[in-house]
């Protein structure tokens, strides 16, 4: 996918590859196009409460709460926060792979966090232009559809590279808990040795968790900093779907 500069071309010229499409092909004037269809907005923000729920719990089972009094039994603490984690490790997985599912029957804009034009020299340049931006040594941003090229680079590699990691680690771990020749441990089982030990696959998927944490605080952050800042909406349009755009400049 070519990087779009300018979604509002000047008179006579060609839509960026971005543009494409019967919604805004003839479109001499662009405030607003239908970007995140339906499924991609609702894995957001499932992924989102799923993400939340296993670093809540994953905390917990790394550093568990205070012993409670009498039998393990008739309070069940860490039963619970287990189960929850596990359920929500279910979640995200199966999330994921309806995620990449769409990616595939989907839009372009849904298949743009699963790969990289690491071949475009103009696409490079277009991420080091956004962290510029991003560093307040650009005073003008760029308009983009979709993802802009450093957003798309960070989401491959936290959500696309990372999901995968933490599946994999997850429920490799998932699987010492259940009977040999489970699911988890015929697909997941060649993980552990790996890696040497269970116990290092404990810590780097503990690790994992702290870095999509800060992944997590980032992004939320520069969604709201680009809803302020930024020329084109980006919080509201995971919800409704539509970017809009906030002047009619060509660039």
């Amino acid at each position: 996918m070519s990087v779009a500069k300018s979604i509002v071309p000047p008179p006579g010229a060609a839509l960026p590859a971005d543009a494409a499409g019967p919604t805004v092909r003839s479109a001499t004037k662009l405030t607003s196009v239908y970007v995140y269809e339906a499924p991609v907005r609702i894995w957001h923000w499932v992924n989102a409460a799923s993400i939340v729920m296993l670093c809540v719990t994953g905390y917990l089972i790394g550093k568990p709460l205070p012993s409670l009094g009498g039998e393990a039994s008739d309070s069940f603490q860490f039963g619970y926060i287990r189960a929850a984690h596990v359920i929500a490790g279910y979640v995200l997985a199966i999330g994921f792979f309806a995620r990449m599912y769409w990616a595939v029957v989907g839009n372009h804009h849904a298949r743009q966090i699963f790969w990289l034009p690491l071949a475009n020299a103009e696409w490079w340049r277009e991420v080091w232009f956004e962290l510029r931006w991003y560093l307040l040594l650009e005073k003008r941003p760029k308009k983009y559809m979709g993802h802009n090229p450093l957003a798309q680079l960070a989401m491959f590699f936290f959500i696309t590279l990372g999901s995968l990691f933490m599946i994999a680690t997850g429920f490799a771990l998932y699987a010492e808990g259940q009977q040999q020749g489970g699911w988890a441990d015929l697909a997941f089982g060649w993980v552990i040795p790996l890696f040497g030990s269970s116990l290092d696959v404990h810590n780097w998927h503990r690790l994992g968790m702290w870095l999509i944490i800060i992944f997590t605080m980032i992004h939320m952050y520069v969604a709201i900093r680009e809803d302020i800042m930024s020329r084109q909406s980006i919080v509201s349009t995971m919800i409704s779907g539509h970017r809009t755009f906030k002047d009619d400049d060509p660039d």
